[in-house]
């Protein structure tokens, strides 16, 4: 479920000099909402950002009428670019698929060639694309990008196991795996998110296929953890999705029921568990957090007991905010889905209009997808 390619989202991280504070959350937001060019209208097509910076220019790709992938970066102004990365596949369901942006512009993510194999990329700001692929690898993603540019991700061995990597600017790849990491197909470590200072924060799937957190610092230090109550069944558990500039981790949880809950992970390991009001109780219903900023605000989603899903803030003070794009559809599996948070509290994500229905469980897959920003007028806090 986690790990399927076509639908695999990835918060932006970021920290800075703004803060979405108590006055902020007291006026309303504003949204803005686009669609990419050449972007479908039919089921399982649209427009789908996955990081926002915080002068709130966002990455994301789009499905077209043929469902294949390409990557777009909307400039703050609203001026969108496209691109497809060189040696892409030009058939479905094969693409690019960008993961996160940095203050510099430079934009990571992978793309899918015409022999379904999997590359990491790193895309300049002048538009330069450059492939990544790990020694030994069948297929590479690079999931986050740090202000410095160093990537981290994870790659794929010929048995199918899983392993994080870290990439410097200059292209180095350093190689990793948690001690506890399973080693049969599907299993392993996945690195998703590198804040500033190197940290990476990602899970790792050990021999039972339970899913727990881990936070690697620059030196190397592996640090696991498992959220209290979480599941220890088979492909349920701990799923990290980013971490922050002051190593804040966040992400959602299992609990033995099926139902999710997000949590947030202090840097000294305290963890505190965020459920979204309204978020339903059943298998597959609650509460995923997927952005956070240096500020401790997290955004996300949850799924209803109506399996409709709304967008959720939790903000200064630990107060939750729920939100409905405009347009959205109120049907099953339809409705808004938060990602990112810039330190603003911009949130970049998308919804799906009431035209079809999803297809399936948890992951949306049937309704043309819209982009949204949404944002606050901006409160600088001294």
């Amino acid at each position: 479920m986690k790990i399927s390619i076509e639908t695999t989202v990835l918060c932006f991280c970021l920290g800075g000099l703004f803060a979405e504070g108590t006055f902020a959350q007291q006026t309303q937001p504003t949204y803005t909402t686009f669609d990419a060019p050449g972007a479908g209208t039919g089921a399982n097509q649209g427009t789908f950002p996955v990081g926002i910076d915080e002068s709130e220019n966002i990455a994301g790709y789009y499905a077209d009428t043929g469902f294949v992938y390409h990557g777009f970066v909307r400039a703050s102004a609203g001026t969108i670019a496209v691109f497809h990365a060189p040696g892409a596949g030009a058939s479905y369901p094969e693409g690019t698929f960008p993961q996160s942006i940095n203050a510099g512009g430079l934009i990571a993510g992978y793309y899918e060639d015409a022999n379904f194999a999997f590359h990491g990329f790193v895309r300049d700001a002048d538009g330069a694309i450059h492939a990544i692929d790990a020694s030994g690898a069948t297929g590479t993603f690079a999931r986050s990008i740090n202000t410095a540019g160093h990537i981290a991700g994870f790659y794929r061995d010929a048995s199918s196991v899983n392993h994080g990597f870290a990439r410097t600017p200059a292209g180095v790849i350093t190689t990793f795996d948690v001690p506890a990491a399973g080693t049969g197909p599907g299993q392993g470590t996945l690195g998703e998110s590198i804040n500033p200072a190197r940290a990476i924060a990602g899970s790792y799937i050990d021999a039972n296929d339970v899913w727990h957190g881990f936070a690697r610092a620059a030196s190397g230090k592996i640090t696991t953890f498992d959220v209290p109550g979480a599941s220890t069944g088979s492909g349920s558990g701990t799923v990290v999705e980013c971490i922050d500039t002051a190593g804040i981790i966040a992400g959602y949880y299992f609990d033995p029921s099926g139902a999710l809950h997000a949590f947030l992970r202090a840097a000294n390991g305290t963890i505190t568990s965020v459920d979204a009001p309204g978020a339903g109780t059943g298998i597959g219903e609650g509460t995923e957090a997927y952005g956070v900023n240096t500020a401790g605000s997290i955004a996300g989603y949850y799924l209803d007991a109506n399996l409709v899903y709304h967008g959720f803030l939790r903000g200064v003070g630990a107060n939750i905010t729920t939100f409905d794009a405009p347009g959205a559809g109120t049907g099953a599996l339809l409705g808004t889905q938060g990602l990112g948070i810039n330190q603003t509290g911009a949130i970049a994500g998308y919804y799906a209009d009431a035209n079809k229905v999803y297809s399936r469980l948890p992951t949306p897959t049937g309704a043309r997808g819209h982009a949204i920003t949404r944002r606050y007028p901006r409160i600088r806090w001294w």
